[in-house]
């Protein structure tokens, strides 16, 4: 087995640090979308899990899929919306479909199941665990696309189009969708990024 390259942590915080929330987004990818789904795979097989159980699952939606999930999304909100309060939720609508792909992200409950009943102490853990390990994919990707020079945000239209992403790209019953990460080119500048003081959220001993 080979030695992994050895990467500096700051060249890891950088990377981190720019990534940002790209509300408006076109059409222009500045990779390939085969490019793109190799990031995406790579991600999948290296983010860690609770004992390796691997439980997060992709779908990725290019061009007219990637449309056609927002049309869906539409579908589905104007049952819920009043249309007199319709407006704003359009508008964030078209932004997202503005962009040229959107990636859902998804857990497998049969293997989220497996390992509860293989580590019954830890059963009530496991969904937890699997979240964690989903939001770690999550962020790995939008870190790794946004440092090819992507805009992305991520977006959470769950549970209610869960029913129709199934029907439409035959979903697996067992798996069960946690968010969206739109992508595409940058249109417009991120908002800007505040902090709360490291004092309120940081505390160290023995050093």
């Amino acid at each position: 087995m080979s030695t992994p390259t050895p990467i500096r942590a700051q060249s890891v915080l950088d990377l981190i640090k720019n990534r940002r929330t790209y509300y408006q987004l076109n059409k222009e990818l500045t990779i390939s979308k085969e490019r793109i789904q190799e990031i995406v795979k790579e991600a999948l097989r290296e983010v860690p899990s609770s004992f390796n159980s691997q439980p997060n699952r992709v779908i990725v939606l290019f061009d007219a899929e990637h449309d056609k999930f927002w049309n869906l999304a539409e579908e589905v909100l104007r049952t819920v919306v009043p249309p007199e309060n319709w407006e704003p939720t359009g508008k964030k609508l078209a932004m997202f479909k503005a962009g040229a792909a959107t990636i859902l992200f998804f857990e497998d409950q049969n293997t989220v199941d497996q390992m509860a009943a293989k580590f019954p102490i830890f059963a009530d853990k496991m969904p937890i665990w699997a979240l964690q390990s989903d939001a770690m994919l999550q962020f790995t990707i939008w870190v790794a696309l946004e440092a090819e020079g992507l805009g992305a945000n991520l977006q959470h239209y769950n549970p209610i189009v869960d029913s129709k992403v199934a029907q439409e790209w035959n979903v697996p019953t067992n798996w069960r969708l946690n968010a969206q990460l739109v992508i595409g080119g940058r249109a417009a500048p991120p908002g800007e990024k505040t902090y709360i003081p490291d004092e309120e959220r940081f505390r160290v001993f023995g050093a």
